[in-house]
């Protein structure tokens, strides 16, 4: 049997007396809204699933990038980690991730911290295709766990 290790858990809230596609969401002791734009029919209130999705890679990549280079002392000013989300007419998909780091890295240190991006945990687990599971529940609309408390 493999053992699992609990990594993050997040809750989406949707009530029909919400704005159209507007979710609140609470990801451990943090609170956030997710929406579609306007040009989608939402009210652009929050980022869309895919934002988020970029922002995890995002944070991720540069989270990780940090922690390397402070683990080897390297220093530098800041890593910029920007993420697209693209689909081709065909509808195949693709993100496209730039990391720009200062000119003055030296070129091992800048071939070494391009490796790290390729293994971050949030890029191995878009590359891999994690599985996902779901289960459908359900609650009685007058319960007080119908629409769980912030």
């Amino acid at each position: 049997m493999t053992a699992e290790r609990h990594v993050a858990r997040a809750v989406g809230v949707t009530t029909s007396s919400a704005t159209a596609y507007r979710v609140e969401l609470r990801a451990g002791a943090h609170h956030l809204v997710a929406d579609e734009p306007a040009s989608g029919g939402g009210g652009d209130a929050g980022p869309s699933p895919f934002a988020l999705l970029l922002s995890g890679l995002a944070a991720c990549t540069s989270m990780t990038l940090r922690m390397y280079a402070e683990r080897k002392g390297w220093n530098f000013a800041a890593i910029e980690v920007e993420a697209r989300y693209d689909l081709a007419d065909d509808g195949s998909a693709s993100i496209h991730r730039t990391i720009t780091m200062p000119a003055e890295l030296p070129a091992d240190q800048h071939d070494r911290l391009a490796d790290i991006a390729e293994r971050t945990p949030v890029t191995k687990a878009v590359r891999a295709g994690t599985p996902i599971t779901t289960t459908m529940r359900t609650v009685d609309a007058s319960s007080p766990t119908a629409h769980p408390a912030s």
